[in-house]
């Protein structure tokens, strides 16, 4: 069991899921947390990562770092969506595992369900069908994350629990315009387009200079070599958003707009990971006379070893297989990309033209998770996408006050 004296490493702390786990943990008293930026570890670095746990020595992971992004980025960054997922994954486990860490907390995404999985999406439909192309890597990784906790469990009697959140939003949101999730990218877009028609280039500029853009291959093909930021001229500024579908009171988004999507916010999924961290076990996820019957101590006796803290086990054919060991976390409830475009629109006060781009991918026609289990295990979320959006918006128009 933790306690408040426990050291709790939160890899990604300073990212969206990352720093609401660090916060919600504080307010339940736990002040004994670890956190690195990418500049200060790398997690890619396999040497840095095991003299990181030589010295820390942590108790429990939470294992929130990850490189994402959205479909854009899914389709241009294939190989590093794919390596660096993995790198990171497997340094962490493996010297979490090789140091003794109590309890590891791993963070998927949703994405790791078929494309075409039967809706709502329970767990056991992973691995069912093939998985949606735009995101296959990600996805990848992220199956071969929880496979990685659930077979350290199996093999060495580990207590590592794997969760795999919906969609998210909310504080310390990435919204760079080429590597952002649909959410922030949409609001973004929309406020700029606003600024635009409103000619407030202070406005305009202060955004710029909080998140500058740096040039694709494509974009450095138009407009030259550099960083777009708010030093910039107008005229610059505007091709580049321009080739973002950012215009005079008119906003380009990818895609048709019919594909459903979930959204949690991230607060919300931090307390959710907290809950779990500090309360479910691997035992309680596939039941404690099948993981107690599985894992044996580590004498030659052949004793069951019922407190699950040392020992060697692996998984016996006459039990069946165990899979599916991970947890959905979401809302259970899903809204259309166009339905969360005029919630956007009218939270922004936009008064503008939105259009879709239907030669562009959609991406997942539905990815609502059954949330089932999560519900089970007592907990359910708070924040509704009404409230959510306002609060991300209110954050972000807060942030651009801190260049």
């Amino acid at each position: 069991m933790l306690d408040t004296n426990s050291k709790i490493y939160i890899a990604g702390h300073r990212g969206l899921v990352g720093s609401a786990i660090w916060k919600n943990l504080q307010s339940r008293g736990y002040n004994n947390l670890v956190g690195r930026t990418h500049g200060e570890l790398d997690l890619t670095n396999q040497a840095a990562v095991k003299a990181f746990f030589d010295r820390e020595r942590p108790d429990a992971v939470v294992l929130a770092a990850a490189f994402v992004g959205g479909i854009m980025a899914n389709s241009l960054y294939r190989a590093d969506f794919i390596m660096q997922n993995m790198q990171m994954q497997c340094n962490v486990i493996a010297n979490a595992y090789t140091h003794g860490v109590k309890k590891l907390l791993f963070l998927g995404s949703t994405c790791i369900y078929p494309k075409d999985a039967a809706q709502p999406m329970r767990e056991d439909a992973l691995l069912t069908a093939p998985l949606e192309y735009t995101n296959e890597e990600y996805a990848i990784a992220k199956i071969a994350g929880l496979k990685m906790c659930e077979s350290y469990n199996l093999q060495y009697g580990t207590n590592y629990v794997a969760v795999m959140p919906t969609n998210l939003y909310g504080p310390n949101d990435n919204f760079h315009l080429e590597n952002s999730h649909v959410m922030p990218a949409m609001m973004r877009k929309i406020y700029l387009s606003k600024l635009i028609h409103d000619e407030d280039w202070n406005a305009i500029r202060a955004d710029m200079d909080k998140r500058p853009i740096n040039p694709t291959d494509k974009l450095r093909a138009l407009i030259g070599e550099g960083n777009v930021d708010g030093r910039n001229t107008q005229e610059r500024i505007l091709e580049a958003l321009r080739f973002y579908g950012i215009e005079d009171n008119k906003v380009t988004l990818w895609g048709t707009g019919k594909p459903l999507r979930e959204f949690l916010w991230s607060e919300d999924m931090a307390d959710a990971s907290v809950h779990i961290l500090l309360n479910v076990d691997f035992k309680d996820i596939i039941g404690i006379e099948k993981y107690s019957s599985v894992f044996y101590g580590a004498g030659t006796s052949g004793e069951v070893n019922r407190n699950n803290s040392e020992g060697r086990g692996g998984a016996i054919p006459a039990l069946g297989e165990i899979r599916n060991c991970h947890i959905n976390i979401g809302t259970g409830k899903e809204i259309s990309i166009r339905a969360l475009c005029e919630l956007i629109v009218r939270t922004v006060g936009f008064t503008g033209q939105v259009l879709f781009d239907a030669s562009k991918p959609d991406g997942t026609p539905r990815k609502l998770v059954d949330v089932s289990k999560l519900h089970a295990m007592g907990w359910a979320h708070h924040v509704e996408i009404e409230e959510g959006v306002g609060k991300l918006y209110k954050w972000y128009r807060d942030s651009l006050t801190n260049v």
